[in-house]
């Protein structure tokens, strides 16, 4: 893992992370979550595609449910176990 695909995987453990579905306007995507909760900006092209390599590895997932509301991105139990294992190999 990449320290860029660290870094993101430490903010999906914080809960900074939201995605958008992009069925109620706007394109989808990953955005930032502020301290409200709410959508705080888009997150950038290049973490995006970082994003989606940690979810094709089954380290984040998104938020299943059904309606018009950005879904929370949540660190699983093997991003837990990468964080783990990176903070004591440091």
């Amino acid at each position: 893992m990449t320290d860029h695909e660290l870094r993101l995987l430490r903010h999906a453990a914080c809960g900074e992370l939201l995605f958008h579905r992009g069925s109620w306007g706007g394109p989808s995507g990953y955005r930032w979550r502020g301290p409200d909760g709410i959508e705080a900006g888009r997150v950038p092209p290049w973490d995006e595609t970082a994003l989606d390599r940690l979810a094709e590895h089954r380290l984040i997932a998104i938020e299943s449910r059904r309606g018009p509301l950005d879904r929370r991105v949540h660190i699983t139990g093997a991003g837990v176990a990468a964080l783990v294992a990176t903070a004591r190999a440091a």
